[in-house]
């Protein structure tokens, strides 16, 4: 039987990852914790970026010369590339549409899908304390039938009390036989969870068409639609290593109608995809398998130091905080309050001790949170001694 990999076995692995980020080494002062806002990016998505401008850059299917066809090579390939990577074993039926990011991702499914699938009387299940972009897409689509005479009935998705975590059965009895759509979540942008989305299916049923918002999953961890029986997936690429204005949405193609983006298709993003390719290429060779092992292990750490600072207060699930749990399942993501002060005041001190965090409300729906917090977010970069630094820190605030 192969012996667990250990924090200690990843170090070698991890320090020479680091040194791929030229802005993580470039400011050694500073230690970066806001990669769920953004992730920071590797030499080979930047060295991929500048070779595209500078060789082949041109618009895709729309030229016969070269350049034109190699960018469009590109764009096909990296569709390829996206459904691949996320373990799709029908390429061949399934679709990749490239979008800006997860939110204009998630929206285009609600404005161009979702209303030719849903009829009068069908409901759809909102998680309304997740982010917003997973929610007001949904409540848009319900009110634009409305206006054409097609009334929808939203039902709230179910949580745990007190964890952040989706309630799978309280769920179960909501769902009926017109629960026709299901937005959930991956891993959750403040609590850190995975949301169990395995489960979701088993309440809902199996001809449910389920979206899954994989803006912190995809790059974090393996996800793999051949074990998620999930319709959708969208995520951005720059939360990914690549640039901003990057993302897709994979459809399933398998319930309602075929997933087709209305309106004229412009030109794409095509840098934006190059560095899409590039990056997928990073992770899969640097194993993100191992990525996901390093960043639990990180806020494992940070949340067992915190459980000995009385003056912090831990978001969601209690029993993950242990590194030793059977429950643990924090994918990199810490948030955190102090019990006397601001969250916006916290960040701006520990910024003043070089460590840049999220503080706000971090985008959440509003059956999520009511007073701001800290968010610590972490990724292969980041690193133990920075995490104990952190503690430190925090402790001579308390």
């Amino acid at each position: 039987m192969t012996a667990p990999i250990t924090r200690e076995d990843l170090r070698p692995w991890q320090r020479a990852l680091r040194e791929e980020f030229p802005i993580v080494t470039g400011h050694p002062e500073l230690a970066y914790l806001d990669s769920a806002a953004t992730a920071q990016k590797p030499r080979a998505v930047l060295e991929a970026v500048q070779t595209y401008l500078t060789t082949s850059n041109a618009n895709a299917a729309r030229g016969t010369y070269t350049w034109a066809n190699r960018t469009t090579e590109l764009v096909e390939r990296t569709r390829e590339r996206v459904a691949r990577f996320l373990g799709d074993s029908r390429p061949e039926r399934s679709a990749v549409h490239f979008t800006s990011g997860t939110t204009e991702g998630l929206r285009t499914v609600a404005r161009d899908w979702l209303p030719g699938f849903l009829r009068d009387g069908d409901e759809i299940v909102v998680p309304d304390a997740d982010h917003q972009a997973n929610i007001a897409p949904w409540l848009e689509a319900r009110e634009s039938l409305a206006r054409e005479g097609v009334h929808v009935r939203v039902v709230p998705m179910p949580y745990q009390s007190g964890s952040g975590d989706y309630d799978h059965r309280a769920l179960a009895e909501r769902a009926g036989p017109r629960t026709r759509f299901v937005a959930t979540t991956h891993v959750h942008h403040v609590y850190g969870g995975d949301m169990n989305v395995r489960r979701i299916r088993d309440a809902v049923g199996p001809d449910a068409v389920i979206c899954l918002d994989a803006a912190q999953s995809v790059g974090h961890l393996p996800v793999s639609v051949a074990e998620l029986d999930v319709d959708f997936v969208v995520f951005s690429g720059h939360k990914a290593l690549a640039l901003p204005g990057s993302g897709a949405v994979w459809a399933r193609q398998a319930r309602g109608p075929a997933f087709v983006p209305g309106g004229w298709s412009g030109t794409p993003n095509t840098v934006g995809i190059a560095s899409l390719e590039a990056a997928l290429n990073w992770l899969d060779a640097a194993g993100v398998e191992r990525i996901e092992r390093w960043t639990a292990d990180l806020a494992a750490r940070l949340t067992e130091g915190l459980r000995r600072l009385d003056a912090y207060e831990i978001l969601g699930c209690p029993l993950s905080l242990a590194a030793d749990s059977d429950v643990q399942r924090r994918q990199g993501i810490v948030t955190l309050r102090h019990r006397a002060i601001d969250s916006g005041d916290l960040g701006f001190i520990l910024f003043s001790h070089g460590f840049m965090v999220r503080s706000d409300h971090h985008c959440q729906g509003d059956a999520g949170e009511k007073t701001g917090s800290v968010r610590v977010s972490l990724h292969v970069y980041n690193t133990g001694e920075e995490i104990d630094r952190l503690l430190s820190v925090l402790a001579s605030l308390q």
